[in-house]
């Protein structure tokens, strides 16, 4: 597809390709299908004169937009491996990273390099970065962009571009990408894709948007509003303008109204935040990154919306699922349903109920492992009788109370009634509210042992909406959670971590258990658990 979308840029040069939005949320272009094209050969032609050749590691520290496609372009163009590095990932994991891919080269742009340098004082108070100067690291870094005081020398965009091979002639077995997921400073774990895998990805994303066969020639006119690699090159392709979304909701709202993207692929975190503002929807709108609820998916079709979808999606495989707001509100059994298989993706349970995923758009391996033909999701799941796979939760995030296993997973999804903005069950332990003599409704917790946890349900309620009437509602879905129901109703903003601004569970967590600690008067019992806490009113 990467040189499907080669011709695509060369063949109609003058067309749109990045967009952006002003303050008032009018489109800007910010470069052509021409101007990509060009600037990918220019930064090809600027890897090869300094001596990379296919098989070589580059790492990418480069802002989404333009300049970040036309490097992955370049990189693909002369079989180069790129590593996706997280500037804001902090210093440590930064270097165990970058020990770890041991890169060639770095490209960073401006604003990457200043946070690291004279910028360093200003975000850290702003935004808590703390990054390294990334030229002491170990691998040699070249701007790209435009450079600024104190980065280091900017890519050479007007290197020779004569015997610059047209395009890779390796095999698909070739590695294209690494993304570091987890892991830490001592062992940092990344994926791998190769051409092939990366390709097949890239590939059901782009089968996954297309409209039927009488849309085709609206598809191609209309804008598409993303920001990720998986949107802007299938949209691309097929002659689609991508839209980068606004950074500040209030002018996603309005960048909405003007651009009225035919597909719209937003995160949870963003979804919440342009509601928050009013958006209005039209066409079709995709989800990720992040757990949506059926609820989110229906206030996005509620503001104007045709269709809306979560997707269910991996770092180690993009795309694996999918599933539209009706189907998922229209599910009654436990867990989160997050749709069908698509095609290609093979879906199996282990024995210890963990999600099993494989398909030709699977990563190859963990950096430094064997490769492994099956993606341990670190979910539990199961197949339902349509074969569409149910979530039950985090393996990792099973709470232990009183000799139950209780998966947060199989009951959140209950939690988001409307008014309901976010919602998660975590586990407390039990001595946090026991010291206090909350842990049971006796009051006494003589039943506390270290290791035991309580279950805290905390729910950030949507704005506007009264918390007395939330309780009402949560009433019944805490009382039909059975033996599960939390020992405590939590009203709170819930953390927010990472690029995609999932929901934070260990700050989460936290968060919980000062508040409870402290005996504050926010906890309140939430219904008939195991061990509801008997404090008053919530704020």
């Amino acid at each position: 597809m990467l040189d499907r979308l080669d011709h695509a840029l060369r063949a109609r040069p003058e067309r749109p390709a990045v967009l952006t939005a002003t303050r008032t949320g009018a489109t800007r272009t910010a470069a052509t299908c021409g101007e990509l094209a060009e600037l990918a050969d220019a930064f090809a032609a600027a890897l090869y004169a300094r001596g990379l050749r296919a098989g070589d590691t580059v790492g990418v520290a480069v802002r989404p937009g333009p300049r970040a496609l036309a490097v992955l372009l370049a990189l693909w163009r002369l079989g180069l491996r790129g590593a996706v590095l997280d500037p804001g990932a902090g210093p440590d994991v930064l270097r165990a990273r970058l020990a770890s891919a041991r890169p060639a080269l770095v490209l960073a742009d401006a604003a990457a390099q200043a946070v690291a340098g004279w910028a360093r004082p200003l975000a850290r108070r702003a935004a808590g970065l703390e990054l390294p100067e990334l030229a002491g690291l170990g691998a040699p870094v070249a701007t790209v962009g435009r450079r600024l005081p104190g980065c280091a020398p900017a890519l050479d965009r007007h290197a020779a571009r004569g015997g610059v091979p047209p395009r890779c002639t390796g095999d698909g077995d070739a590695d294209a990408v690494i993304v570091f997921t987890s892991g830490t400073t001592a062992r940092p774990r990344a994926v791998v894709h190769t051409r092939a895998s990366l390709a097949a990805g890239m590939e059901t994303v782009s089968a996954l948007f297309s409209g039927g066969p009488g849309e085709a020639a609206a598809a191609t006119a209309a804008p598409v509003l993303g920001g990720t690699f998986f949107v802007l090159v299938p949209s691309l392709v097929r002659g689609a303008p991508v839209a980068l979304p606004a950074r500040s909701p209030r002018i996603l709202a309005r960048q909405l109204a003007r651009l009225a993207p035919r597909d719209t692929y937003l995160t949870p975190p963003q979804l919440r935040d342009a509601l928050r503002e009013g958006a209005r929807f039209r066409g079709r709108v995709w989800t990720g990154s992040a757990p949506a609820s059926a609820e989110l998916l229906g206030r996005v079709r509620e503001s104007g919306a045709d269709e809306a979808w979560g997707v269910y999606a991996l770092t180690e495989l993009f795309p694996a699922a999918a599933v539209e707001s009706r189907e998922k509100a229209a599910h009654e059994g436990a867990g989160d349903l997050v749709g069908a298989p698509l095609p290609g993706v093979r879906a199996e349970s282990d024995a210890d109920g963990q999600l099993l995923l494989a398909g030709p758009g699977a990563r190859h391996r963990y950096l430094g492992e064997d490769p492994d033909p099956w993606v341990r999701t670190g979910d539990r799941a199961r197949l339902d009788g349509a074969g569409r796979i149910v979530l039950e939760g985090r393996a990792k995030d099973m709470v232990l109370r009183r000799a139950e296993n209780i998966y947060p997973g199989l009951y959140e999804p209950a939690l988001h009634v409307p008014g309901v903005e976010l919602a998660l069950l975590v586990g407390v332990p039990a001595e946090a509210a026991d010291r206090h003599g909350n842990g049971h409704a006796d009051g006494h917790g003589d039943a506390c042992d270290y290791g035991d946890e309580r279950l805290v349900a905390v729910v950030q309620p949507c704005h506007g909406v009264a918390e007395p009437a939330l309780r009402s509602a949560l009433a019944g879905p805490l009382r039909r959670m059975g033996a599960a129901a939390p020992d405590a109703l939590l009203f709170a903003r819930i953390p927010l971590s990472g690029r995609s601004r999932k929901p934070d569970r260990a700050a989460t967590a936290a968060l919980a258990a000062a508040r409870l600690a402290s005996g504050s008067p926010s906890a309140s019992r939430s219904g008939p658990g195991p061990g509801s806490f008997r404090k008053g009113a919530s704020r």
